[in-house]
């Protein structure tokens, strides 16, 4: 187990591939961090109609309860695609989907500069809605799939 996981993401659309990587970083993790994007970052770069900050945050604290995880966890606001992996000499580990696998890559690189430990990087496989394609908040968003990944057109 590790002392410190981290995970990152805008999860406006808490659909079951996030779930999994949730579940995934508690289980690896003695304690969690987890990397929220902030409103600016998450409309530069993803979904249009992002869910304001504190609704996401208050989404991921639900789910976080329903998970019964007895462990210490922390939800930090992101401005970046790095937040604060790059600068904790604590995190040891890193859950990522097989999408963001390469930004995990950056950030040792990132970490080996700064002459901090490289983290393990986990890597959760993305999970595939019923129509073979990867689930994602943009689809559900779309109305294309649920959050379950059934097809809904």
């Amino acid at each position: 187990m590790f002392k410190k996981a981290v995970l990152g993401g805008t999860f406006n659309t808490l659909h079951i591939g996030h779930k999994k990587i949730l579940g995934n970083t508690f289980t690896v993790g003695r304690s969690v961090i987890i990397g929220l994007t902030s409103d600016e970052f998450a409309q530069r770069f993803r979904v249009k109609d992002t869910l304001p900050y504190a609704t996401r945050e208050k989404k991921l604290q639900e789910y976080i309860d329903e998970l019964k995880e007895n462990k210490p966890y922390e939800i930090i606001k992101i401005d970046d695609s790095y937040g604060i992996a790059t600068l904790d000499p604590e995190i040891d580990c890193i859950v990522v989907s097989e999408e963001t696998l390469l930004r995990a890559e950056e950030i040792n690189a990132i970490r080996f500069k700064k002459g901090l430990d490289k983290i393990t990087i986990v890597v959760v496989p993305i999970i595939l809605a019923e129509d073979g394609k990867p689930i994602s908040g943009n689809r559900i968003s779309a109305g294309e799939i649920n959050e379950e990944g059934k097809k809904l057109i």
